[in-house]
């Protein structure tokens, strides 16, 4: 039952708020109106028609007595008497007609020979119609003398006086519920790398998260700085040595032992390099205005100059979307690297949902297992041992990095089996 209601309930912070708001207010005016109809209305209505019932007896036994004296005595207590319509044989009320019920039943209990009550032909003046010695008569009374008059007077003032008042109770909760909700988005961009602008206010509880968030923002940025700067000048400054070794190395004469350590220089120019890249990866571009297509189409003629062939699958039609055009480049030229350094057919697949923008990469090589994958975007993991090495080895950052540069920019990177090649499939998503 909990699950059930638990489903049910609105999953925003407006749509609680309000549910907080609006329950006990029905409730209240559930009970409020129960306790009227049971009190109010049916009580005095009761009492009304128990007096009217009187009257009504006392012109029936004038009524037998003789007609002058009946219409005088009726016309003392604002009773008219008229012949009864004889299609009239049974009670008739609207059904929003609460008192109604009350002073039919009261009536036909203290009148005998009570034929039928008529609420419905004349709202002013209700007719009842009584069985007599001189045959069926028709007695017109006004409405006041069964029931109170606008009995329903006080439920609309008070559902009326309800929604007014919980519509004030909104506009300051609103006001309570927008420091939240800037808090909230404030958060949700810096999860997708986004920096804007916020000020701590609203309640007390509140600024002080909001001060507590801005705190924890500016260590992280302290955080990625460090690593950034950290990583960029071990890469840098290793540059340097790794230079001499190779200005040394050239100047001997060519020996299989000179040729092996060159490979080794190059090899660690490689490694230094993909470090740069990794930590490039954490100072991403501002977002911009992109058109994803072109964004990919200029990615591809870049690689071809370079030798690398990509397969493309496009849409029709590209979309301007904000990214970071330069970190997306980055990432799916790491992830097109891989595929080709694992594989001999490479194809990027691009479509457009309506709230993210997916890139596919797949490849024809032996792929990646699925107890392995998760393995696989660990940061210097390598699975050479699954992998095709034909093409040489790397330091285990390639997936690293996309993974990375994905959540940065609030989406994801997931790892499957290619249906079309036979491959790994990489899909990147990433949020509009």
């Amino acid at each position: 039952m909990f699950r059930w209601l638990k489903r049910m309930m609105p999953r925003g912070l407006y749509g609680r708020a309000a549910l907080i708001l609006l329950v006990p207010i029905i409730t209240l005016q559930i009970v409020v109106s129960g306790q009227i109809l049971q009190r109010y209305f049916r009580e005095v209505a009761g009492q009304m028609s128990s007096a009217l019932a009187l009257d009504l007896r006392l012109v029936v036994d004038a009524i037998a007595a003789g007609e002058g004296q009946a219409r005088g005595l009726a016309y003392a207590l604002e009773i008219d008497i008229a012949i009864a319509p004889r299609d009239l044989l049974r009670d008739q009320r609207v059904f929003y007609d609460l008192t109604g019920i009350e002073a039919i039943a009261v009536l036909r209990r203290e009148v005998p020979g009570l034929v039928a009550v008529d609420l419905v032909s004349d709202w002013r003046r209700p007719v009842i119609i009584i069985d007599t010695r001189e045959g069926n008569i028709a007695l017109s009374v006004a409405r006041s003398r069964i029931s109170a008059s606008n009995p329903h007077q006080l439920l609309v003032l008070m559902v009326g006086f309800g929604l007014f008042m919980t519509w004030v109770a909104y506009l300051f909760l609103r006001n309570q519920l927008k420091p939240i909700k800037r808090l909230s988005d404030a958060a949700e961009a810096f999860g997708k790398g986004r920096l804007v602008s916020y000020h701590p206010s609203g309640a007390a509880e509140v600024r002080s998260a909001g001060h507590a968030f801005l705190d924890m923002r500016a260590r992280i940025e302290g955080m990625i700085e460090q690593r950034t700067l950290m990583l960029s000048g071990v890469s840098h400054d290793l540059r340097t040595p790794l230079t001499r070794m190779k200005l040394g190395l050239s100047m001997l004469d060519e020996a299989p032992e000179v040729a092996a350590l060159l490979r080794d220089v190059a090899e660690m120019e490689a490694l230094l390099a993909t470090f740069l890249d990794f930590a490039r990866g954490e100072a991403l571009d501002d977002p911009i205005a992109t058109d994803p297509v072109a964004l990919v189409r200029a990615l591809v003629d870049d690689l071809a100059r370079g030798g690398a062939r990509v397969d493309l699958v496009l849409p029709a039609h590209g979309a301007a979307v904000m990214l970071r055009p330069q970190a997306v480049r980055r990432c799916l030229s790491n992830l097109i690297s891989n595929a080709h350094r694992y594989g001999a057919t490479v194809r990027l697949s691009l479509s457009l949902p309506p709230r993210s923008i997916r890139f596919t990469i797949e490849d024809d090589g032996p792929g990646i297992p699925a107890a392995r994958r998760a393995e696989a975007m660990v940061p210097f993991a390598r699975l050479d041992e699954a992998r095709n090495q034909d093409k040489g080895s790397g330091v285990g950052l390639g997936l690293a990095i996309a993974r990375d540069i994905a959540q940065r920019h609030g989406g994801s990177l997931s790892l499957g089996d290619s249906a079309a090649l036979g491959g790994l499939r990489v899909d990147l998503v990433l949020p509009r």
